[in-house]
């Protein structure tokens, strides 16, 4: 039950709690009854009987227990058992009943249809927590220092129960929402020493965003999950510059293991604006090109539609192109049938990694690619078996730097274990070539020379029948012989292989031509319903369940932001479902919006 049910019980509860509060006070007597103006439950006027007003010390010459007094007391119990004194928001969060005093009438303990006016009583744990946080804050320095709260004389006066020992987030709201009211604003605030966990962090980026410097020293940060709740990666704390994770298991397991680097290139991904991590600069990125006086000059707008140079076709240097077309057409036929078979090409040292990138090409967007009747099964086209079997994008920082060195395979087992895993392909690379775009010249790598092929194109995923687009790069040397590779037939053997999933994009993009500075929207025929992006099923069931009036509207946000339909919704009714404020909304913010915002 909430505090604001609570409140509103019934006329006999109420009296209850109004005779309780007058006991407390001293005004009545212990064992009074609570009656009615009219001496009428549940409060309903009637005629008042002259001559028969029951004084409330009559009621006590029974000396016995009554009902109401009963009550009373396992009213009192009950709060008791809820409320302890160590729970800020039980006793803050109570609205006092309050009742006027009927004008010119006397208050006095024998009028029992008098009711006095009831004043707010003193919150000690609002107070205690205010006095503490106050006495913590120096307003020279901006610094709050709330390490050790348990130990603090203040806490142990007034029976407080700090977060991380006994406390939840909720005391934590309490400390952070007091200090968010200290003036000048807090910018350095250290938490050591409170046995904290991320649950304990999570209200912190809300009451206060601006922090410089947060230590965390001596807690129970034990992953980077614990992390996750004031990551500027996911929108919070954008400006911290310091912070200090010293005795905590995150670091201390790091360290043991030897890998402290680590454990420092994970965090500083968590938090980009970071200068100082564990009282240790962090190595930026610079470059050793002088840095000239900042010169405020007019700059004009680029009118330029092309690049300077323009789109080639296949380009093969150094190396005899049947060769190529050879590896080519054997190790894709082989892919798409026998993968196994592939363990033959691949070099002891030999790595492979994949990566996905779900977004879609602005031009695919705006040719309709993905919502084409000609391409039907694009729609049932998922990312799940992908994005589930290793993907190794670097730009998404949710994986740890762990991870991502596991997903690195090394050698033919690895290599062919990871790509049975994947789903089935068909690539036709025999079909027409324009459909595919080849790079291919040597290369100097160590003591020798190989050579780097990278090949662009698309392939059918075998089971949904859609259509992807891939990129390819494979670094291969020639095969030694009586090597395993040459006695199977191999003329090369691959010493890296790279391979990049996408969302189809049709094959004028290396077209030979000029380069174009940015997509041509192409004019499509007047139509009610917009270009839509293919959506996931759960994105259209929860589109399914909007007006068609506001339906258009998402669906052309999510067309020309790529947004989910939740955030596309969001951005709408935040900008009273204007499209052209939502889109300049979105354009304003979106550096700042975490991935599970977009399709």
């Amino acid at each position: 039950m909430s505090v604001f049910a609570a409140s509103s019980s019934t006329p006999a509860g109420g009296k209850a709690i109004a005779a309780s509060a007058l006991r407390s006070a001293g005004l009545i007597d212990r064992d009074a009854q609570m009656r009615d103006v009219t001496d009428n439950p549940g409060g309903r006027k009637g005629r008042i009987r002259s001559g028969r007003t029951t004084r409330t010390v009559d009621l006590n010459k029974s000396n016995k227990t009554t009902t109401t007094d009963v009550r009373m007391h396992s009213i009192r119990s009950s709060r008791g058992s809820h409320a302890g004194p160590s729970d800020p928001l039980s006793r803050s969060s109570r609205i006092d009943r309050t009742r006027k005093t009927v004008p010119g009438a006397s208050t006095s303990a024998s009028a029992p249809s008098r009711i006095p006016v009831l004043h707010r009583q003193p919150n000690p744990l609002r107070e205690g927590w205010t006095e503490f946080v106050n006495k913590r804050y120096n307003p020279d320095t901006k610094y709050l220092d709330l390490g050790s709260m348990v130990e603090d004389p203040i806490i142990k006066k007034y029976n407080l129960t700090p977060p991380g020992y006994g406390g939840s987030s909720r005391e934590a709201s309490v400390i952070f929402r007091l200090a968010s009211k200290l003036i000048p604003e807090v910018q350095t605030l250290s938490l050591a020493n409170n046995n904290l966990s991320g649950e304990h962090l999570l209200p912190l980026n809300r009451f206060l965003p601006n922090l410089v410097n947060l230590s965390l020293h001596k807690n129970n940060i034990r992953d980077r999950k614990d992390l996750f709740g004031i990551s500027s990666n996911k929108g919070k704390l954008a400006h911290l510059q310091e912070l200090i994770l010293t005795e905590n298991p995150i670091r201390e397991k790091a360290c043991a293991a030897g890998k402290e680097e680590a454990y420092r290139s994970e965090v500083s991904r968590l938090f980009p604006s970071l200068q100082a991590l564990d009282m240790r600069a962090i190595n930026q990125i610079s470059f050793d090109a002088p840095q000239g006086a900042a010169v405020s000059l007019p700059v004009e707008a680029p009118n330029a539609t092309t690049f300077p140079f323009g789109i080639s076709p296949t380009f093969i240097t150094g190396v005899d192109g049947a060769l190529i077309s050879e590896f080519l057409v054997r190790f894709f036929n082989t892919f798409d049938t026998q993968r196994d078979a592939l363990e033959s090409v691949y070099d002891t040292t030999s790595t492979f990694s994949f990566s996905v990138n779900t977004t879609i090409p602005t031009r695919a967007r705006q040719a309709g690619l993905h919502t084409s009747q000609a391409l039907p099964n694009q729609r049932k086209l998922t990312w799940g078996p992908w994005l589930g079997n290793g993907s190794r994008n670097l730009s998404r920082v949710g994986v740890s730097a762990q991870q991502l060195v596991e997903d690195l395979r090394v050698g033919p087992q690895q290599i062919v274990e990871l790509v049975k895993k994947l789903p089935g392909t068909r690539h036709n690379i025999t079909g027409p070539p324009e459909k595919f775009c080849l790079d291919a010249f040597p290369v100097s790598r160590d003591q020798f020379t190989g050579l780097l092929v990278t090949l662009h194109g698309e392939f059918i995923e075998v089971g949904a029948e859609g259509v992807r687009s891939f990129d390819r790069s494979f670094m291969l040397v020639p095969a030694p012989d009586n090597s395993r590779a040459k006695l199977n037939g191999w003329n090369v053997v691959i010493l890296s292989d790279q391979w990049i999933i996408r969302g189809y994009s049709s094959p004028d993009s290396w077209k030979p031509g000029p380069l174009l500075v940015q997509a041509v929207d192409q004019k499509a025929p007047s139509n009610s319903h917009p270009i839509m992006p293919s959506l996931p099923p759960d994105q259209q069931a929860a589109l399914a369940t909007l007006p068609e009036p506001q339906r258009n509207l998402v669906m052309q946000v999510c067309a020309q932001t790529n947004l989910n339909v939740k955030f596309a919704v969001d951005c709408l009714t935040g900008n009273g479902w204007d499209l052209a404020k939502a889109i300049a909304n979105f354009n304003d913010v979106k550096g700042n919006l975490a991935r599970d915002a977009f399709l």
